[in-house]
């Protein structure tokens, strides 16, 4: 077993392969290329009966690990969302796994509770959202969904499905748009209500949730003998960061009495910006709220900012107080492992409060204002090449476009050469981009977010999409 003396050196070591590693990520390709099972053979197929040596395991790490490894910290990754690291953030983490603290109530960790409220006040303050709301950190916008979900079904059956569970009569039915993420399809799978009570309405042609589509839908299901329970918008989807319209299907949700929750996982952080606060017109009758700061605010995976409007909603739909748990500050503070699914917690407010007090307000709206700007740019070259077409309206930082030789109008090749574009691009390791399908047309992905990514590199991408498009 390792002594402290022992850590001390291979922890100095460690910190240098780090820096190195950043120093020169560039010159590792992007995407690895190792193929299914390759390094699972390179695995022994039992574990060592004896300890080994830190140097030998590293070199494993180094030599059998790393080649099998995405580089999503390369400034041209520009594949599915940003999931920022900076050097802030990673000095938190550092601290976190040192102090390898729990942080399920307010006495196992007060600093973390305490912080962790703070920070919530903090991004309250800086993305425009209610004073008045409530907020707590979890591990992904996936499970902040499905807290929200539970939470309006217990307060749409008064509290009577989490006690007695489900009755025959409960036909309760759940709205996104065909655009939304594939979260909330699994969300109403856990909370045990069938995907078939989930009604995803169609889109405008922005892409974005049609409110007159999502009222008729509610009628169709209220003339129906259902429930409608609740429903889930996105500012900023999956595919082309489409904005779904707030105050509308707000006063929608308002008329009819549903639970409204926003998904903003990926694009709440532009928020900052005070030009894109239209995006929470309508904001005060929403009833709950996520965004990652995992995703565009440079901070490590996980952390997720989920906000309610009613905090006792929420505490009594996860509320369970075992003897062990019991405490003479209950009643006087948060305790957490109430406000959400798990008990057990990390520290992840620590990252959180490095991220935000290095950069500063200024720095974060210097940073997405740059990313958004290399995005018009790289939209303007795309429209100016005869050869490449835009495939969605850009909203933020996040361009779809594809392929199109001058000529060529059939849509099952233009959807081949397309994708054979990408996994000539992927494979070269030079860059990594994703797909999507956009009115049933497959489409590129380039989503311009990496924290320390450079005008250089969006040229360089945009040079090498063109070569391999020849």
């Amino acid at each position: 077993m390792m002594n402290l003396e022992e850590f001390q050196k291979h922890a100095h070591k460690m910190v240098d392969w780090m820096v190195d590693y950043y120093k020169n990520i560039e010159e590792k390709p992007v995407k690895s290329g190792v193929s299914p099972g390759e390094i699972l053979q390179q695995l022994p197929d039992s574990p060592p009966q004896a300890g080994e040596g830190m140097d030998d395991i590293l070199e494993d790490f180094q030599n059998i690990i790393m080649p099998g490894i995405t580089h999503w910290q390369n400034p041209k990754f520009f594949a599915y969302f940003p999931a920022n690291a900076s050097y802030p953030s990673l000095l938190a983490e550092m601290l976190t796994a040192t102090l390898a603290t729990q942080c399920m109530i307010w006495d196992t960790s007060p600093s973390a509770a305490e912080l962790e409220e703070q920070m919530m006040n903090w991004l309250k303050e800086m993305t425009g959202l209610p004073a008045e709301w409530s907020g707590v950190i979890q591990d992904g916008a996936s499970n902040a969904t499905l807290t929200a979900l539970l939470t309006a079904r217990e307060m749409k059956t008064s509290f009577r499905i989490n006690k007695e569970g489900y009755r025959a009569d409960d036909r309760l039915k759940v709205y996104c748009s065909t655009e939304t993420h594939s979260s909330i399809e699994k969300a109403v799978k856990i909370a045990g209500m069938g995907k078939n009570c989930l009604v995803k309405t169609p889109v405008d042609n922005d892409l974005a949730m049609d409110p007159e589509a999502l009222e008729n839908a509610i009628l169709d299901d209220l003339g129906n003998g259902f429930q409608p329970l609740c429903v889930i918008i996105a500012l900023g989807t999956t595919g082309t960061t489409a904005i779904d319209p707030l105050a509308p299907v707000a006063a929608i949700c308002k008329k009819y009495g549903l639970w409204l929750h926003v998904d903003a996982a990926y694009s709440g952080t532009a928020l900052i910006l005070p030009e894109y606060r239209w995006m929470i017109e309508g904001i005060e009758d929403v009833d709950s709220f996520v965004f990652n700061p995992h995703k565009w605010m440079f901070t490590h995976f996980d952390c997720t900012a989920y906000f309610v409007k009613d905090k006792e909603a929420l505490v009594r739909t996860f509320e369970i107080l075992p003897e062990y748990l019991k405490t003479q500050s209950r009643g006087k503070v948060n305790d957490y492992r109430d406000w959400g699914i798990p008990m057990g917690r990390r520290f992840r407010a620590l990252k959180l409060w490095f991220v935000i007090r290095n950069f500063g307000l200024d720095g974060l709206q210097k940073r997405i204002r740059e990313h958004i700007t290399l995005a018009t740019d790289f939209e303007s070259w795309v429209i100016q090449h005869p050869d490449f077409e835009i495939m969605a309206k850009r909203s933020m930082n996040l361009v779809c476009f594809r392929y199109h030789p001058a000529g060529e109008n059939n849509q099952h090749k233009l959807d081949e050469l397309n994708e054979s574009l990408l996994n000539r691009l992927n494979g070269s390791g030079k860059l990594f981009l994703t797909h999507t399908k956009v009115n049933n047309k497959y489409t590129l992905r380039m989503v311009i977010g990496q924290t320390y990514v450079e005008r250089r590199h969006i040229e360089e991408a945009w040079d090498d999409i063109v070569s391999f498009s020849n």
